[in-house]
Formats: structure tokens, C-alpha cells, sequence
């Protein structure tokens, strides 16, 4: 098999396309013949040694991808050789192949494209475990979605709207602002020409938001927890813009709001059974049309370092999803 391999996690620059020994699967372990993989922004952390998972080099990186069981390891029996499947693995998805524990897989829906296969499952599991499960949000809420035209944000718009809620989407330009429309939102705000605050007075008529879905972090965080309402709800999913803020508590005492944190990969570790209902429902969602993952760009594996650049410039709507020639 193939791999993009990190020795050394100081870039991408270190990755390297290398031969490596086709996998065995262990007990518990399927091997999976990779199909498509997308990019999630920890991969670019891993790769960094900015993550908090920090796997031992040489690894393959790439938490996310999808394709068919080629091989089962002892114990396995929920599975079957030549059943397609989504993984969410931390590592390996970047390559031809993968061992990976048969717990992590996920059957798929029938008839879903390998692209969706590989986008579905970290962003859409991280939206619902932070909106519905850590958020408790609620029919006729109100959302902020900040980042709201990345992978992680046009799934929370998504969800927000399966479940009834009213959606506010903030992104850094007006053509994402635009993209977010399509997906639903019910208004829209470019926090790079508006101010965040004062346009979240005018769409919530001074309320301010019930819930805020933040995996942006930086100088959005403060404006938007002293626009929340209420028994807000602020949900602290991630920091893509860098800096994680250092947010004043008295503003949570004023506004008697919560400051929640969200882990999606340590839920479904400690909840294994509330996390296989998740999916489930999720998978549902799908087959009925009410969420759809967003793919910016379809790439060949040997275009990873490009996709890798574009997703530090954050200049992704949706996801970047890497699929293989299988002719190659």
C-alpha cells in the first residue's frame, strides 16, 4: 500500500507519499480499503504537534475516511468483507489502506457517495453532540453559528434547522455568507465588514442568541458571549482562528449563561451506546434528505499538501474531501 507518512510533526512540508507494508488486522480490527478521506482542521494540528492527541511518529494522518472492509480480525462480527463503511480513527486515513479498530466503523447508508461517506461523520456528529446533547437547543431557539461556512458550521446549520431552530450564520465573506443562505439560515452576517455585536441586536431585536456555536474562537468569542441571551448557552467546539480567548466570567454571571464544552471524540469514547444512537439518527437524516455534507473540492491524494494550504488560509466552504484513483 500507499501513505502519506508524517516522521516528524513540524508541517505539512514533512509529509511524505511512501510505500509501506499492507496492514493485518489485529483482534477487533477490519482492514478498510480506502476510498475517499477528508480533511478536518485537527488533521492540520496533528500534523503541527498542536493537537491534543499526539500519535507517535511515523504516522499516516487523516482522522476521517470511508471505503470497503477488505479484512476482518478476530472477534469481529458486526461487519462483513466487502461492506462499505465511514471511519473516524484519529489517524490512517490518508492512504490506500487502513487497520482501524471495527468499533470505529460506521456502516453506511445505502446508495451514499464515497465524497459524503468521508465528510459525514466527525463534522455531523460534532454539530449534534454540541447543539443537541451539550446545547439543549430547542424548536424556536435562536443558533449563532460562527465559522459558519466550514465544515463543522454548515453542519450545525444543518442540524440547528432540522431541529426547529432559528439560525444566525457569521463567516468572513459574502460569498459564504451566500453559501450559508442556501443551507437555510435565516439570517446571515459578515463579521469581516459588520460589526458581530451590534448586527446580532438587530436580528435578535436586543435578545440576543440562546445558543452560540463557536469553533472559531479568537476576538469573535468575547462579542459574541456579550450578545448571548438569557440561560445562553455558549458552546466552545474549537479554535480555528488560533489564539483560544480568555473570556471575562462575569459575563456569564450577568447573562446567567453556561460555558459548555464540547469533545465529540471523548463522548462517543465514554458513551459508545448514546453515541450509536446518534449516528443512527443521524444516518436517517440523511436517507430523508435533511442533511447533505458540503464538499468544497473532490482532489486526488497526491494534491493533500494543496488542500492542507487551503485549509490554513480557511479559504474552505464545507469540506475538502480527497478521493482515490483506484486505476492509479
Amino acid at each position: 500500500m500507499h501513505a502519506w507518512l508524517c516522521d516528524n510533526p513540524v508541517g505539512v512540508d514533512a509529509l511524505q507519499w511512501k510505500e509501506t507494508p499492507d496492514p493485518v488486522p489485529q483482534a477487533g480490527e477490519v482492514v478498510v480499503d480506502i476510498r475517499a478521506a477528508s480533511l478536518n482542521f485537527p488533521d492540520l494540528l496533528i500534523i503541527q504537534n498542536k493537537y491534543q492527541f499526539k500519535p507517535t511518529p511515523p504516522f499516516v494522518p487523516g482522522a476521517e475516511f470511508a471505503g470497503v472492509v477488505a479484512a476482518l480480525g478476530l472477534g469481529v462480527t458486526h461487519l462483513r468483507v466487502g461492506q462499505a463503511v465511514a471511519c473516524v480513527s484519529g489517524t490512517g486515513g490518508f492512504g490506500s489502506q487502513a487497520a482501524v479498530q471495527a468499533a470505529l466503523c460506521v456502516p453506511l447508508p445505502e446508495g451514499m457517495p464515497w465524497g459524503d461517506a468521508a465528510a459525514w461523520v466527525m463534522t455531523y456528529a460534532t454539530s449534534h453532540h454540541a447543539l443537541v446533547d451539550r446545547g439543549q437547543l430547542r424548536a424556536g431557539e435562536t443558533v449563532l453559528v460562527l465559522g459558519a461556512a466550514g465544515g463543522v458550521g454548515t453542519a450545525a446549520i444543518q442540524i440547528a434547522k432540522a431541529v426547529g431552530a432559528r439560525v444566525i450564520a457569521a463567516a468572513s465573506s459574502d460569498e459564504k455568507c451566500a453559501l450559508c443562505k442556501t443551507l437555510g439560515a435565516d439570517a446571515v452576517i459578515n463579521y469581516r465588514t459588520e460589526n458581530l455585536r451590534d448586527a446580532l441586536k438587530a436580528h435578535t431585536q436586543g435578545r440576543g442568541p440562546d445558543v452560540v456555536y463557536d469553533p472559531v474562537g479568537g476576538d469573535l468569542a468575547e462579542p459574541a458571549l456579550r450578545a448571548i441571551a438569557w440561560r445562553g448557552r455558549y458552546l466552545v467546539v474549537g479554535f480555528a482562528a488560533g489564539p483560544i480567548p480568555a473570556l471575562p466570567f462575569n459575563l456569564a454571571l450577568l447573562k446567567g449563561a453556561s460555558i459548555v464544552g464540547v469533545f465529540w471524540g471523548e463522548f462517543a469514547k465514554r458513551e459508545p451506546a448514546h453515541n450509536a444512537a446518534m449516528l443512527a439518527a443521524l444516518g436517517q437524516w440523511y436517507q430523508e434528505g435533511k442533511i447533505r455534507p458540503v464538499i468544497d473540492s473532490a482532489l486526488p491524494f497526491s494534491d493533500l499538501k494543496q488542500a492542507f494550504a487551503r485549509m490554513a488560509a480557511r479559504d474552505v466552504k464545507g469540506k475538502l474531501v480527497l478521493v482515490r484513483d483506484l486505476a492509479a
